[in-house]
């Protein structure tokens, strides 16, 4: 397997706050299902620019909500927008989900758009687990199932090509989707209770071929990018991914699977 560039951490996150409207539609919905008394301690997990953070803490009153995210992009860029307006409301720490920082910190966990990024669930449940205190809650979606299918499968066939095998050959893929029944599974061996795992198909069309691969290189295909070492490289990888999606019926779309999940640590909240 070849080795991950130094950057693999960062995300541009001018362009992801750009054009993560997808992102942020999926996750009003998740928020919208929480039911918050308004004081709660809640971790935000993989925060992004902090668009969703900035909706949480408005539904917590009276509580302080962490984002947390891999990227120091994406939390300085959180923390610019929301210190401001939230203060002590909000803090931003720049960690891995697969050896978050806390114990026993948390009433509520909510995440999108970030759990496909951590390869072992096994690992990253157990984190949240103990993350959490007693009788706290676990609201997330993410990634799962049949994701991006078409796409994947069009990129390890291009990936073997003569022009760019030499860096992409080797280059194992950098999510990992679950099924509903697995993650269901993996979250109760964490030790969490009232688990509930389902997919939902959530497709997402873009207008134009420059949208398009704008979307590829900022939220999908930025860890294959990486290994190539000129933008030429990049730039006819993303469009021969551009040519075949121009051709699909409809053009341009991303047959998106979510994984949603909720789960809670066993005990009374307190």
């Amino acid at each position: 397997m070849s080795q991950s560039p130094p950057n693999s951490r960062e995300w541009n996150a001018a362009e992801y706050h750009r054009l993560s409207t997808p992102q942020f539609e999926w996750g009003q919905r998740v928020l919208a299902e929480l039911r918050l008394r308004g004081n709660e301690r809640v971790l935000d997990a993989g925060c992004g620019t902090g668009r969703l953070t900035e909706l949480l803490l408005k539904n917590l009153p009276r509580g302080q909500v962490i984002g947390l995210d891999l990227s120091q992009n994406m939390a300085i860029h959180a923390r610019s927008r929301l210190k401001p307006e939230f203060g002590d409301r909000v803090e931003f720490v720049v960690a891995d989900l697969a050896a978050l920082p806390f114990r026993d910190a948390f009433d509520g966990i909510f995440s999108t758009a970030s759990f496909h990024w951590v390869r072992d669930h096994d690992v990253l449940f157990q984190n949240l687990y103990e993350s959490l205190r007693s009788g706290g809650w676990l609201h997330a979606q993410c990634g799962g199932g049949p994701n991006i299918a078409r796409l994947r499968e069009r990129v390890r066939a291009l990936s073997q090509t003569a022009r760019f095998s030499t860096w992409l050959g080797d280059f194992d893929e950098p999510w990992f989707f679950s099924d509903a029944e697995g993650a269901a599974a993996r979250l109760r061996r964490a030790g969490f209770e009232e688990v509930h795992a389902r997919l939902e198909d959530a497709a997402v069309r873009v207008n134009t071929d420059e949208e398009f691969r704008g979307y590829l290189r900022t939220f999908v295909l930025h860890r294959h990018l990486e290994h190539f070492p000129t933008e030429s490289l990049r730039e006819g990888f993303l469009e021969e991914l551009t040519q075949a999606a121009a051709e699909d019926n409809p053009p341009f779309t991303l047959d998106y699977s979510r994984l949603n999940l909720l789960a809670r640590k066993p005990g009374l909240p307190k």
